[in-house]
């Protein structure tokens, strides 16, 4: 594995630094009253690709809109060449004015949604979420559906309400029925939760009847997020037979502010667990297509410290983002760039390992006291959920930045 690429930039040379020179992640952020634009995170600096644009040091991608789809859309050479140029500039001995004038410092600007959100699809990719999930509304014996071992399932979400990191989340309204109840009522979801997730961009757009390889698939996505589906698991319930999921998770969607490469992720790849059913040949593995990614779930009430809830890695899905991709596209359906496709939640094994909390509490029944005393079954006003997410390498970190949102009361009909 390559260790650290040394920066001029003393932070990105900290062991514990989430954006060294080997990450190069992609944003959108604003500094002061200006227009947001394209950035990359460097240490605790953002660099100003728009900036680098105007001056002649990188081509121009679109640098200076409000999102990355441009660049995205340019395909896998220019993300290289761009990658090959930033390595370059920022390395360690290559220091220079123009390139220093084009940095801010992280913590005062404001980052944005990274990217437009063309379209939003959700799997459910995860096998230890999908058992423990299906063994408490079917018994362990019928957990998993007669197709979950053949193929990624999956369901469109709502791209409108994708957000980014540090907006807060109002509690949304549903219909719900308690089992002993003859009719249904409607009002605040009361068993919120959260999906612990990894989200994978779409760089290179597809053709409406033609289908994709799982390798084509692999080399179309731009980058990864963290991401929370958030969940109204009472509405869901209710709701999401015979067709699935709808109102129970279209009301928010958050990811992290920084999209990190393939190119990023590529040392940590590593190869899928034991297939049980073998996959038909337009899925089937064709080498390590996993990530080794050290995930984590923290929970924070108003005014107490965060507790860490559980502690994961993306390596335990089943499914990898291109096995996904490929199956999408295999009807013919177009892939365009901007789409967002959630993993599912990600939980391992074992107890301390889950990714939601119906699965840490196993559907209410066992409440989790918190570091500051408070007990939760599932999430209250006032909380704030955090994702954290990062890659180990040699003396070295690849991260994505927080993935959180606070939860607000709900609103009220006018």
């Amino acid at each position: 594995m390559t260790g650290l690429i040394r920066s001029w930039i003393g932070a990105a040379n900290e062991a514990d630094c989430p954006f060294p020179l080997n990450n190069l992640p992609y944003g959108v952020f604003s500094a002061g009253d200006e227009e947001p634009r394209c950035g990359v995170a460097i240490g605790d600096r953002v660099l100003d690709l728009a900036a680098l644009q105007s001056a002649g040091l990188v081509p121009d991608h679109g640098f200076a809109s409000p999102a990355l789809n441009p660049f995205m859309g340019a395909g896998p050479q220019a993300w290289a060449q761009v990658r090959r140029t930033l390595t370059d500039l920022l390395r360690v001995g290559h220091e220079t004015d123009a390139v220093r004038a084009a940095l801010h410092d992280r913590a005062a600007v404001t980052l944005h949604l990274p990217f437009h959100v063309a379209e939003y699809t959700d799997f459910y990719a995860g096998r230890h979420h999908a058992f423990n999930v299906g063994s408490m509304f079917r018994g362990p014996e019928n957990a998993l559906p007669p197709n979950w071992l053949h193929m990624p399932i999956g369901y469109n979400g709502r791209a409108s309400s994708v957000v980014v990191s540090g907006t807060d989340i109002h509690r949304p309204l549903g219909q719900t029925k308690a089992p002993e109840a003859q009719m249904p009522g409607f009002g605040p979801c009361a068993r919120l939760d959260i999906e612990l997730e990894l989200g994978a961009v779409v760089g290179m757009p597809s053709q409406m009847g033609r289908p994709v390889s799982v390798d084509e698939a692999d080399a179309m996505i731009f980058g990864y997020v963290l991401l929370n589906d958030w969940s109204a698991r009472d509405v869901q319930v209710w709701e999401y037979q015979p067709l699935g999921p709808f109102q129970a998770k279209a009301f928010a969607t958050t990811i992290s502010p920084w999209v990190v490469t393939g190119a990023a992720l590529e040392p940590f790849r590593c190869a899928s667990p034991p297939r049980e059913k073998e996959l038909l040949p337009y899925i089937r593995d064709t080498g390590p297509m996993l990530y080794d990614i050290d995930l984590s779930v923290s929970m924070a009430p108003q005014g107490c410290i965060p507790t860490v809830l559980s502690r994961t890695n993306a390596k335990a899905l089943y499914y990898s983002a291109a096995q996904q991709l490929a199956h999408h596209a295999s009807s013919g359906c177009a892939m365009r760039t901007g789409d967002l496709l959630g993993s599912g939640t990600i939980s391992g094994p074992e107890e301390g390992t889950h990714g939601s909390l119906l699965e840490m509490t196993w559907g209410g029944r066992h409440p989790i006291t918190l570091d500051c005393g408070r007990v939760r079954t599932f999430i209250e006003d006032g909380d704030t959920l955090a994702l954290h997410g990062h890659a180990t390498g040699d003396g070295y970190r690849i991260g994505f930045g927080p993935c959180s949102g606070t939860i607000l009361p709900a609103m009220t009909f006018p």
